[in-house]
């Protein structure tokens, strides 16, 4: 019977985790997973000790107001797994806990394997040396992390990303004009401002200003804005109220997915979203704000001059960032104008949104089980 250890935090990490674990059953269907799981996990078979909500903090002031209860979680849950070895331990994303756990575990022989590489390429890049002494294997999601591991001679295979094996290669707006009551000839841009509270708070203000600024130009422009939970829709809906404006805002309770494939240009906050609307072949402008002393910060930082992750596949940079200073309701208002406007430029940044789908289409959950079986095989060995 094959034993495996598993973490995993936030909504991300629980449907990756949930999907590897359905992986994992296929070719061993007596498999035991255990550890720290959401419910998509539990759904899966995983055994929770803890639920994965538990790991879910944001702004440092909550890491800071939650340090002891999380430092005790990831004490107990080492000290269990150390007393009742599995035969792996698969860390997926939250790589402020995962890593520091994955090192004990590595250090009492237990294989340790991290599934979802933190941004260590793009900022941060002293991590490496941790993650090193953390992993006998880092599964990465996107091919260019592999090549940044392999050059600092840290085990790593590419899986591929398993949003784009679920997301389909046929770009169809129709269907989710028809579920969210959108004419088919308007055209529709989308605005996201994150998921977190702060992040809102920060850019819903500039995307509105941004919006006003495109119905200006155009007035048959309309827009679509999706809150990522009932307490933000609560909030947004009560601050597109308060704007006020002629140019028509409809606010989405979730289904953000189905928002951006109903736009026909899409303004998002850079993050993971970025990732998706490539996947969905959406054009897109990419904005950011943060206080001056955390831009600073980030800056001091980072290793890299761009934020939004299809600008990382290629040097050609198809999507347009205006981040802090940069990011005014003229520039975005223009950028976004100009893609609506612009068929070329949105069919060049289109083609080479297809090709890197295509690139990390990989059947993903099934090559990071192969990938599982073939370090734990090796381990056997030994």
């Amino acid at each position: 019977m094959m034993r495996i250890g598993i973490v995993a935090g936030e909504t991300s990490g629980d449907a990756i985790a949930a999907d590897l674990i359905l992986a994992i059953k296929k070719q061993y269907p007596n498999a035991v997973f255990e550890g720290i799981a959401g419910p998509k996990m539990k759904a899966a078979g995983c055994n929770a000790l803890y639920d994965s909500e538990r790991l879910a903090v944001m702004a440092i002031t909550e890491v800071l107001r939650r340090l002891p209860e999380l430092l005790n979680i990831r004490k107990s849950i080492a000290t269990h797994f150390i007393n009742n070895p599995p035969d792996v331990f698969i860390g997926v994303d939250a790589p402020d806990f995962n890593l520091a756990l994955e090192k004990k575990l590595k250090s009492h022989h237990i294989p340790a394997i991290h599934y979802v590489s933190p941004s260590v390429w793009a900022w941060r890049q002293y991590r490496v040396k941790k993650i090193a002494k953390s992993v006998d294997l880092m599964l990465t999601l996107l091919p260019f992390e592999m090549e940044f591991y392999k050059k600092h001679h840290v085990p790593a295979k590419f899986v591929g990303h398993p949003m784009a094996d679920e997301i389909s290669f046929i770009d169809d707006k129709f269907p989710a004009r028809a579920l969210l009551q959108c004419e088919n000839d308007t055209p529709i841009i989308a605005l996201l401002p994150g998921s977190r509270y702060s992040e809102v708070q920060r850019l819903l203000p500039l995307m509105l200003d941004a919006a006003v600024y495109c119905y200006e130009k155009n007035n048959r422009v309309e827009f679509l804005l999706p809150a990522a939970t009932d307490k933000l829709f609560e909030y947004i809906k009560k601050q597109v109220l308060e704007f006020g404006g002629d140019c028509k805002i409809t606010v989405t309770q979730g289904d953000a997915r189905s928002v951006m494939q109903a736009a026909d240009v899409v303004l998002l906050a850079s993050g993971t979203a970025t990732l998706e609307a490539m996947l969905l072949n959406r054009p897109m402008v990419v904005t950011y704000k943060v206080s001056r002393t955390s831009y600073w910060i980030m800056k001091m930082l980072s290793n890299v001059d761009h934020v939004a992750l299809p600008n990382f596949f290629s040097d050609d940079k198809p999507v347009p960032e205006y981040l802090q200073n940069d990011a005014t309701k003229q520039n975005l208002g223009d950028a976004l104008l100009n893609l609506l406007d612009d068929k070329s430029a949105r069919d060049a940044m289109c083609e080479a949104f297809r090709e890197n789908h295509q690139q990390l289409r990989q059947n993903a959950s099934k090559k990071a089980a192969e990938a599982i079986f073939e370090l734990i095989g090796k381990r056997k060995e030994i």
